[in-house]
Parts: structure tokens; sequence; C-alpha cells
């Protein structure tokens, strides 16, 4: 089962990685979510503890969205400099993160016994 959770939150990390990427922020906060409840569920303590604070931003920055944006990200300021810079040093810290985690359930997924 312990193997099955990890393969699943691989391939679901490689999905995090292209969507962060592309800024889809939907789609990233589903699959982000749904690691971080089976890694609850699965009792994997450390890993859901490093889940849930990008899990708890993710959600917060959608709750945030002005009501009459397209989305996170107003396509109309995203230009202006100090928006601009903000949301590329965001982006790199969820890619940064995001391969961190392709790594450690790679690694998790192989160290346990068939």
């Amino acid at each position: 089962m312990e193997a099955v959770v990890f393969v699943f939150s691989l391939l679901d990390c490689c999905a995090l990685i292209f969507l962060s990427v592309y800024f889809w922020v939907i789609p990233e906060l589903i699959g982000h979510t749904i690691v971080t409840v089976l890694m609850l569920i699965s009792l994997h303590w450390f890993i859901f503890l490093l889940n849930l604070p990008v899990a708890t931003w993710n959600i917060y920055r959608y709750i945030m969205v002005p009501s009459g944006n397209m989305g996170v990200f107003d396509p109309t300021e995203i230009h202006n400099r100090g928006q601009l810079k903000s949301h590329m040093k965001e982006a790199m810290i969820k890619l940064g993160f995001h391969l961190l985690c392709f790594f450690m359930y790679l690694y998790s997924g192989s160290n346990r016994p068939c």
C-alpha cells in the first residue's frame, strides 16, 4: 500500500512541477491538497508537515483573489515591475519545493520492501 502512495505522489509531483511552471492555480491546488491529505491518511508525518505550509499557502492565495479577477495573477497588472518579481520569486520557490518533493518521494517509495 505504501508503494502505491509514493508512486501516486511521485506522479502527482511531476504534474505539479509542470503546473507550477505554467501558473495553473486550481489544478495545482487540488493536486497538492490531495497529496497532503494522502500523507496524513498514510501516517507519514514528516512529509505531511513538509507539505502542509505549501498547501495552506495555495489555499490562502486562492481564497484571497478579489472578486471580478480572472485568477490569482491579474494579467493587466502582472507586468508591473514589483509584482512580476514577486510572482517569479514565488514560482521559483514552488519549483524548488516540488523538485525536492519529487526526489523525496522517489527515495521513499524505493526504500520500502515489497
